[in-house]
């Protein structure tokens, strides 16, 4: 007997996708408050390349501005070790500086 042909479902990343919508729809924290918790988390465990992706939704989606991604750099380097704070200094840095870029080559020229 055969049996029907069956599309691959990825089971654990529907779970897990559904997990953390749940998570960040909860209405207790705000996002901003949950991606600063995330950042901490993040810049305390030394998953820098994590860290890039949640600074740039923080930015992009106006979570977060770039004088508050600055402080907390600040705030982290005390915490998190200064090693972990000179890295974050980068990734905020180099994160304002491609965002001011990105947003000076669609307004073109003309301004």
């Amino acid at each position: 007997m055969t049996e029907p042909a069956m599309e691959t479902v990825d089971s654990f990343g529907m779970s897990a996708e559904r997990q953390f919508a749940d998570v960040w729809s909860r209405t207790v924290l705000t996002v901003r408050e949950r991606r600063l918790l995330l950042l901490g988390l993040l810049v305390g465990q030394g998953l820098d390349q994590l860290t890039d992706v949640q600074l740039d939704v923080a930015l992009r989606a106006g979570e977060l501005s770039e004088t508050e991604l600055r402080e907390v750099v600040v705030f982290l380097a005390h915490y998190a070790g200064w090693a972990r704070g000179a890295i974050l200094n980068d990734q905020v840095e180099s994160l304002i500086e491609r965002v001011r870029q990105a947003r000076s080559d669609t307004t073109g020229p003309s301004g």
